[in-house]
């Protein structure tokens, strides 16, 4: 269930509460499918990531959740594992942070487009990456556990 129509940059006037609720929404009935509990530790934090189409780190959100109340950086951690553990959330490892997937319960890999000056991004699931990926692994006899593309560079705001 993809929770944004196209893979392009998120434009400003877009219902971004409703990418929130969309996320939420998609998450619960997973884990409902799954036989996953989506405890509300784990729920906030979700929905933290989804706050904006930026990726956010684990002490950014530890702060956040310390504004309503006593945190823990390994209950994060472990609310982050969970999350990345369903696919409801990617790490973008040099940035050292999280996004919510707009693909979650789908079978994709990982490609983003990273705006080094907005920090907004854009998830792929393009085929022909993918391809490339498998093919050139398997030239090199490598099996590829977690294949993920992070292609910095503007988004269309930034750039005009």
């Amino acid at each position: 269930m993809s929770l944004i129509a196209n893979s392009s940059f998120p434009r400003q006037d877009h219902d971004h509460q409703g990418c929130i609720s969309a996320a939420l929404a998609t998450a619960e009935e997973l884990c409902r499918a799954r036989g996953v509990r989506l405890t509300e530790l784990r729920r906030r934090v979700l929905e933290l990531v989804w706050t904006s189409h930026k990726p956010v780190g684990a002490y950014a959100l530890l702060a956040r959740l310390q504004e309503q109340g006593p945190a823990a950086p390994p209950t994060v951690y472990r609310a982050l594992d969970f999350l990345l553990e369903q696919g409801l959330i990617h790490r973008i490892s040099s940035l050292n942070a999280f996004v919510g997937c707009t693909r979650p319960g789908e079978a994709h890999t990982g490609q983003f487009l990273i705006c080094e000056q907005c920090q907004n991004l854009a998830e792929l699931d393009d085929a022909g990456i993918t391809k490339a990926i498998d093919r050139s692994s398997q030239a090199s006899g490598f099996t590829p556990r977690q294949p993920t593309v992070e292609i910095l560079g503007l988004c269309p705001q930034c750039r005009d």
